[in-house]
């Protein structure tokens, strides 16, 4: 039936909608686009977090990457910040978006102690476990040549926390 028959019926008739397969973008093997909808890839991400972290519920596991990408948003600048909000799920890239640039760089352990007081009842090492459960799943997701610019960009010590072994070399 044509959209002027429909009309004259009385007939409403949706307009075709266009479908994008689920694929990687060429030239952006990370972006979005490459498992589908991208709720999917907020799941996979929460469930990554969950499983590395061992955190008994997904909620948990939410609750702390949210708490974790949005202290790292503020220290991850330049095209490196707009390079890893691409890369990411859209939740994980408004968390990172959402959050103003700091003023001075945190070393790797002010950056677990800003996250650790950030969480109830955290520690230090249980804060460390926090920070590295997130950003240790995210090399895979956004790819191991974004993660080496972001650790060029950040002060030295914070490879372990994304899962790399530290090589730089001593001051």
């Amino acid at each position: 039936m044509s959209t002027t028959s429909a009309a004259k019926s009385g007939t409403t008739v949706a307009p075709a909608r266009t479908v994008i397969p689920s694929r990687p973008i060429p030239g952006e093997p990370h972006g979005r686009g490459r498992t589908g909808e991208d709720g999917g890839r907020w799941t996979e991400l929460l469930e990554a977090v969950r499983e590395s972290g061992q955190y008994p519920t997904r909620a948990e596991a939410e609750r702390v990457t949210r708490i974790v990408l949005s202290t790292l948003g503020g220290h991850v600048v330049g095209d490196e910040r707009v390079d890893l909000a691409r890369a990411l799920p859209e939740q994980a890239a408004r968390v990172i978006a959402a959050q103003i640039p700091a003023t001075r760089s945190l070393t790797a352990p002010e950056f677990v102690d800003s996250v650790a007081a950030r969480i109830e009842g955290a520690t230090p090492a249980t804060a460390r476990w926090d920070v590295s459960s997130v950003l240790s799943v995210l090399p895979p997701l956004i790819g191991d040549d974004l993660v080496t610019r972001i650790l060029d960009r950040l002060p030295p010590g914070y490879a372990l926390l994304f899962g790399r072994a530290d090589l730089s070399p001593a001051p």
